[in-house]
């Protein structure tokens, strides 16, 4: 499954520097961060509806959908700042053994 993330990166690290109406992404990295945040808030919020609706008997398939849009455009606001997952997946990686309140406690909260 990393391949799909692996792929996506290279992408979205292409896009950058595309002219805007070549492509989604790159509209998205010339409009700004601002832009790709609002984005993110729009896709999250989403998510959140998706979820409580699937609590309440709603289809399983739009959360995902919903959430796939939500991490396209966290993917998308992690390259426009020079990161990518794997720089996320590391910090899971150094997460893993720690329980959260253990996690929290070192970040001083």
């Amino acid at each position: 499954m990393s391949d799909v993330l692996d792929q996506l990166a290279k992408v979205l690290e292409q896009r950058r520097t595309a002219e805007a109406d070549a492509s989604y992404v790159a509209s998205l990295h010339k409009a700004g961060l601002d832009k790709i945040l609002k984005k993110v808030g729009e896709e999250s919020a989403e998510t959140i509806i998706a979820a409580k609706a699937c609590e309440a008997g709603g289809a399983k398939s739009d959360l995902v959908y919903e959430t796939a849009d939500l991490w396209f455009h966290s993917l998308v606001m992690l390259s426009h700042l020079g990161l990518s997952h794997d720089d996320v997946l590391q910090e899971l990686e150094r997460r893993f053994g720690l329980s959260g309140l253990e996690e929290k406690a070192s970040r001083g909260q």
